[in-house]
């Protein structure tokens, strides 16, 4: 179910939206307004219009026309059998006032919302009624079995490098829901990437970030995060949602969207400015300290801005006197944003009094107070030209002792401060707050009473101008790194005006061979070949994997940029391939416990297809064909059983997966980076069960040992052994981490799943659209350049 209750995470983010139920939805593009109910009947004072459904509690009337000149016209919907206003309910006009139509309507598209509690399940009928005269101007029936736009479930993202999430919600058009995102954030040039078809490929589009930009993705550990596809780009022109690697074209998982999802249209397809949904009031104009808020259901969110010292916080609460602002006793909110990691925070406070945190005394986050007591969900922070914007979610009734409600029908006390964290990340004092009673009603009619972000225009309609968005951030570079498939091809770019185009174009000598979608900007190239002709592995830091489970497999070399260029050593077609790297240095740590699931052959009959994994001091390998002498020389730390004879078997046996290049495709010499050659590679395995060997080194493991194989030279790398770890101070942090390749661990998948079937849902799906888009214009305003 999309219940709220049962999935709080679908409480966040967005304003309002709309899409139409078109006899061939995949084929929609703008203008789309939603699922059309049909004209308004044209009786009389000029009223005309057609009517959508922009979801199950919203109505959209493109071009409606009135004269103005009834004494008392309004909105009606009602379930009889015909239009009247007895027992009918009332509307407020698009404005939210509850006067008559006395002003003059030519040509306006307008958007409705029906009251709480009532859905267009439950009428019949939309009319423009005189109520002085009992007149119907026009109307149109409401059929019972009208299919409205609703936010559809999706698959989850599985993929490689950590990336994963619960299943994905299309909330309208042009917006995404990623529940519960992960991604490891270890890859050179992972993007948010969509396109044509159902699988990615380079010439998808990167899409923004939650916070508008193109840059690198960091690392994500499930958070929740809503993403807007760019201009005019919709979902009705993509086939695929996923992560991309695009200096290196991998794939780091994608889910395919279904064809004909009836989902609503974004509030930019129907020419809505996001402040005319959004509340805002400036709390502490010399640091530009801002609280904006949209009511959302039985939730408020809510979005703290301000210029902040660093190591300072912005706090903004409840008074527990409606009649004053007043600190002691209040229920607030502690947010603040670390510049160093982009990493926001907001913590539930109850302030028992005026002094530091002691304790569960003084000022303190309820849940050193009492347990499970945050009431708060933080949604997204962000710092952006020097303000800090932390966005957030709370219920409007208390959820425990130390909360207080928020009243939506009268003015409510509040009280705000701003002041130095301690090294504790609490606060320490505040060194500016409210003297003075500040009382906001939350429950008012969307109003703005805070400077419009810089590129808003008042009094706008248009979706254009109001489209408040901060401008992205898009990679620059040199030329575009060609597909692994065409390495030796400079890429054709073609830019067009907006994104949608660029989906549908193909360049002309391509378009009937691929039929797939051309880059919009040229990829950032990465730096692939080191200065001896070798290509730039990555190393496997000290810190990862987290679990220190390590996958080897078998592989080619890879030409003259592979093995031979890496180690300096001839190798002979096959190599060690560890999480899906060509011989990767690996760093560890003593005294953790490390396992290899080993995948390297386990027929001894067939020597190609015999690799036991084994770890010594010995950087040559292949240890079964030593002499005696050399033997005796080389230490061994793991994948061997010494009998009490003093024979040695291998133990880290298993069948034989092997990372197989294309037969047809070019050789590996031609290929300028790894990652663009992996690309290439298919990993094929025999039946049977992989082998397992665990190792934790000590304080006798040598600094470097090397991972081999037992029965031939020269197919593994070294292994660096380290007391602690330290990032930033051992494997090759720092500059060399922008040089990274892909890491694809063998057992992970970045194929797409089959989607999940498109969830229905009739009892919230109106307020979850609505919250989720309500917190979606709150972030889409913090984009904007201040």
């Amino acid at each position: 179910m999309l219940a709220m209750k049962d999935k709080p995470w679908l409480v966040l983010f967005g304003l309002l939206a709309a899409l139409s139920c078109l006899p061939s939805p995949s084929d929609a593009a703008y203008p789309y307004y939603g699922t059309k109910i049909g004209a308004l009947t044209r009786l009389h004072h000029g009223v005309s219009g057609d009517v959508y459904a922009v979801d199950s509690r919203t109505i959209f009337i493109k071009k409606f026309s009135y004269d103005g000149e009834a004494p008392a016209a309004y909105f009606y919907v009602g379930n009889t059998a015909r239009p009247s206003n007895e027992g009918a309910t009332r509307l407020r006009d698009e404005r939210g006032g509850t006067a008559s139509l006395t002003r003059r309507y030519r040509n306006k598209d307008i958007t409705l919302s029906l009251p709480e509690g009532k859905t267009l399940r439950d009428i019949k009928w939309f009319s423009v009624w005189c109520d002085e005269f009992a007149v119907n101007f026009g109307d149109v029936a409401i059929p019972a079995s009208l299919d409205f736009p609703r936010p559809q479930k999706i698959s989850a993202l599985r993929g490689v490098h950590g990336v994963s999430s619960e299943n994905i919600v299309i909330v309208d058009a042009q917006t995404l829901l990623v529940p519960n995102f992960s991604y490891d954030g270890e890859a050179p040039d992972a993007k948010f990437w969509v396109g044509r078809g159902q699988r990615p490929t380079p010439e998808g589009l990167r899409i923004p970030d939650e916070n508008g930009k193109e840059n690198p993705l960091r690392r994500y550990e499930r958070k929740t995060i809503v993403l807007t596809l760019p201009e005019d780009l919709t979902i009705f022109d993509i086939g695929h949602f996923g992560v991309w690697c695009e200096a290196f074209t991998v794939d780091f998982g994608h889910v395919r969207l279904p064809e004909g999802l009836n989902v609503p249209p974004s509030l930019k397809m129907l020419g809505i400015s996001p402040q005319s949904k959004l509340n805002c009031e400036v709390l502490y104009d010399d640091l530009a300290f801002e609280v904006r808020w949209a009511v959302a259901g039985e939730s408020i969110v809510v979005q703290l801005v301000a210029k902040l010292e660093p190591n300072n916080y912005m706090s903004f609460g409840i008074s527990p006197n409606k009649n004053i602002s007043q600190m002691i006793g209040a229920d607030a909110v502690v947010a603040w944003v670390d510049p160093q990691t982009g990493n926001g925070f907001a913590q539930d406070y109850f302030l028992e009094g005026k002094a530091q945190c002691s304790g569960s005394r003084g000022a303190c986050p309820d849940t050193k107070i009492m347990e499970k007591t945050n009431s708060i969900r933080l949604l997204n922070a962000a710092m952006v030209n020097g303000y800090s914007i932390v966005t957030y979610q709370r219920s409007l009734a208390a959820t425990d002792r130390l909360d207080l409600p928020i009243s939506v029908t009268d003015a409510e006390s509040v009280v705000w401060a701003i002041g130095p964290l301690n090294d504790y990340k609490e606060v320490s004092f505040h060194t500016f707050y409210n003297k003075h009673l500040h009382q906001i009603e939350f429950g008012r009619q969307p109003k703005w009473n805070c400077p419009l972000p810089e590129g808003a225009k008042p009094g706008s309609s248009s979706a254009e101008q109001e489209d408040v968005t901060l401008p992205t951030q898009s990679s620059t570079g040199g030329k575009g790194y060609p597909p692994a498939g065409h390495p030796n091809l400079e890429p054709e770019e073609e830019f067009y005006e907006n994104r949608a185009e660029a989906l549908h174009r193909q360049p002309p000598q391509r378009r009937q061979e691929t039929g797939i979608i051309t880059q919009r900007r040229p990829v950032p190239t990465p730096k692939p070949v080191n200065s001896n002709g070798a290509w730039d592995i990555p190393p496997i830091q000290c810190h990862e994997p987290e679990d220190g489970v390590f996958y080897a497999q078998m592989g080619p070399t890879g030409g003259k940029h592979g093995y031979p260029a890496i180690t300096g050593h001839v190798g002979w077609g096959i190599s060690w391939y560890i999480n899906g790297l060509l011989i990767p240095e690996i760093h560890v740590v003593r005294g953790k416990t490390y396992t290899f699931v080993v995948e390297g052959g386990n027929n001894p009959d067939i020597p190609a297809k015999y690799h036991p994994f084994y770890i010594s001091d010995d950087p040559v390998g292949g240890y079964e064909h030593k002499r005696e002498e050399e033997k005796k020389a080389v230490r061994i730390f793991a994948g061997v059983h010494r009998s009490r004879s003093g024979q040695v078997t291998p133990t880290g046996v298993g069948r034989l997966c092997n990372w197989t290049p294309d037969v047809e495709g070019p050789p590996a010499d031609d290929y300028q980076s790894f990652g663009a050659y992996q690309r290439t590679l298919t990993l094929k395995c025999d039946a049977g069960e992989p082998g397992v060997i665990s190792w934790k080194p000590d304080r006798n493991t040598p600094d470097t040992v090397y991972y081999h194989c037992f029965t031939h030279r020269y197919l593994g790398w070294k292994i660096h052994v380290h007391d602690s770890c330290e990032q930033g101070d051992v494997g090759g942090q720092g500059a060399a981490s922008e040089q990274h390749e892909i890491r694809v661990p063998a057992a992970a998948s970045a194929s797409a799943a089959e989607p999940a079937p498109v969830h229905e849902d009739y009892a919230a799906e109106s307020s979850i659209r609505h919250e989720t888009q309500m917190a979606s214009a709150l972030l889409r305003l913090s984009r904007r350049a201040f």
